[in-house]
């Protein structure tokens, strides 16, 4: 590796010796970086490419258009607090921070890693735009054994070629072929025909490794309690943290990603904190084409926090994820201690401290989630990555209550989704918890659990939600509803963790219209909390896909509404 650390050396220096006459709009070509001897991992080349173009606003990143491995010795590392993935320190390739006017062209270059590598981590950045890449890795953060034989409480599997396993005191281990090791932390069982979840499916979630034995045909079997599964089926086993997002963006403005596909990574796909205006265009999260993989992502699609401006998805592909399609909310601060006549300790997750000086916030009563007052925050005093003093400009309201949220009302993102495809995930597909304006249209559902899902609470997730106008039109819901139970009470949900239901109308305002569904589950409607419903236009179809088997038979089921209206 001598000549990467002259190449380092060398480029550094006319990195320095270019930065006072370097204009503004600078092209940097990747290939201009790698040497020879980087075949086997490109990342030293692809590093210092991207330190150039840092160096002056508008320039551009380009790619040489093939495959390029990336092993994780060089790459940049940060610890990072990520919303609803792991906090920890981590490996990343792209490290862009305070950047302006960048724009990142992939020309179809397909980026490969080895190991527990984060590929994009974007901050404090405005004007970016990401296109025309391909991201997946030569191993995949999850793991995958086809069912051979099936016996009470065990199962038979048989794993891929490239994978390293063994037993280890007793419990199975998964590595590759550099003897990475990857933890596992569940099950979840695929159809092997369809490459969708298993019907009906039962969802495991494991607390320790799992005991197996080696068997002589070198298949290896695994126990657990109720353990089932279906020959020839997949067993999927989770990935056990969510370690390495594919693209993280925090406090951003104006970010294009644009004729993307990422084939894998370990955690969400796409996890975007406090991005004013973002647009994901001709995005897949899908598996590797022409692999036997069953897995894209290991959790969410896609997931944003406290986003404003506008949130576009247009004509994306979501399919095999780990969880759910996207998630649209903000954060609550919960209230622990009342310290002063204007003054509160809260409490908040994932150690992301989302409030700032000037901002507008809204206190919520814990058992309604209804928003009952109003403060601007003059200060904050933080104690650690979970608590924090925060001081309003007067005193506090009287009725306030420990346990009551906190959280931003400056801005909710208008979301439009629209032209998307979702199918054969875990879980759900759309959470929505935006308060602006939301419009769903000409989109295609095949979830195996709720299509649209509308939560928000104070107790479990911490979730802002409450819509206030929400558009579901001219979408196509296909046999949804096929995988395990607790995944949803119909097509359109409600899962809010409210306590006092009868007092709390949390979310306002959806219209559903012009839609297909096509369902061997007659649940369309789960409604809880709401005021303003109209459900019109729509066409039912049965279908024989599926068979039903669950007790609830009314399509519609309506608690503690007003203002509804079903045609």
């Amino acid at each position: 590796m001598k000549k990467i650390f002259k190449l380092f050396a060398l480029a550094a220096m006319a990195v320095v010796a270019a930065c006072s006459s370097t204009p503004e709009g600078k092209t940097v070509y990747v290939k201009d970086y790698i040497t020879e001897d980087m075949k086997e991992d490109a990342y030293p080349g692809i590093r210092l490419a991207l330190e150039e173009a840092l160096k002056a606003p508008n320039s551009t990143l380009v790619f040489p258009g093939d495959t390029l491995f990336i092993k994780d010795k060089y790459c940049f590392e940060k610890y990072l607090y990520i919303s609803n993935n792991s906090e920890g320190k981590k490996r990343i390739a792209m490290n862009i921070e305070n950047a302006e006017g960048l724009t990142i062209e992939g020309n179809g270059t397909t980026l490969l890693f080895t190991g527990f590598i984060s590929p994009f981590n974007v901050e404090n950045s405005s004007n970016i735009t990401i296109k025309d890449l391909n991201i997946d890795f030569t191993h995949t953060f999850n793991s995958q054994g086809e069912i051979m034989a099936v016996g009470d409480g065990w199962l038979e599997l048989k794993f891929p070629e490239g994978y390293k396993v063994d037993i280890q005191s007793g419990l199975l281990r998964i590595r590759d072929k550099n003897n990475i090791t990857y933890p596992y932390g569940s099950l979840l069982e695929f159809d092997g025909k369809k490459k969708e979840v298993a019907y009906y499916v039962h969802d495991y979630w494991l607390w320790s490794g799992l005991q197996a034995e080696a068997l002589p045909n070198g298949n290896f079997k695994i126990f657990l309690k109720d353990l089932t599964g279906t020959v020839g089926n997949i067993m999927a086993f989770g990935a056990a943290r969510r370690s390495n997002p594919g693209f993280t963006f925090d406090e951003c403005q104006t970010v294009l990603v644009q004729n993307v596909n990422l084939y894998h990574c370990g955690g969400m796909g796409f996890i975007v904190q406090r991005v004013r205006d973002i647009e994901l265009n001709k995005v897949n999260v899908v598996p590797t084409p022409g692999s036997n993989r069953i897995i894209s992502a290991t959790a969410d699609a896609t997931h944003f926090i406290n986003c404003g401006g506008y949130l576009r998805m247009i004509d994306c592909k979501f399919t095999n994820q780990k969880d759910d399609a996207t998630n649209i909310h903000g954060w609550y601060a919960m209230t622990r201690e009342i310290v002063n006549d204007n003054t509160i300790l809260v409490w908040y997750n994932y150690g992301k401290d989302f409030v700032r000086p000037g901002m507008n916030m809204e206190i919520a009563n814990h058992k309604t989630m209804m928003t009952y007052a109003h403060r601007v925050v003059k200060s904050i005093r933080k104690i650690n990555s979970e608590l924090a003093e925060i001081t309003f400009t007067e005193a506090l309201p009287k009725e306030l209550q420990i346990k009551d949220p906190i959280a931003c009302e400056d801005q909710y993102p208008d979301v439009l989704i629209k032209g998307c495809h979702f199918a054969n995930n875990r879980a759900r597909g759309l959470l929505i918890g935006s308060r602006g304006e939301v419009i769903i249209e000409n989109n295609y559902f095949h979830v195996p659990g709720s299509s649209i899902l509308f939560e928000g609470d104070g107790s479990y997730w911490y979730e802002q939600s409450g819509v206030r106008n929400v558009q579901v039109r001219n979408n196509m819901f296909d046999n949804c509803l096929y995988g395990c139970k607790t995944w949803g009470d119909a097509h359109i949900a409600y899962n809010s963790r409210i306590s006092e239901q009868e007092n709390s109308r949390y979310h306002k305002n959806i219209v559903v219209e012009g839609n297909t569904f096509r369902t061997f589950d007659p649940r369309i409607l789960y409604l809880c909390c709401f005021d303003g419903i109209t459900y019109r236009n729509n066409k039912i179809e049965e279908s024989t896909d599926y068979v039903y088997a669950r007790e609830e038979k009314n399509p519609f089921v309506i608690k503690h509404c007003d203002n509804v209206v079903i045609e």
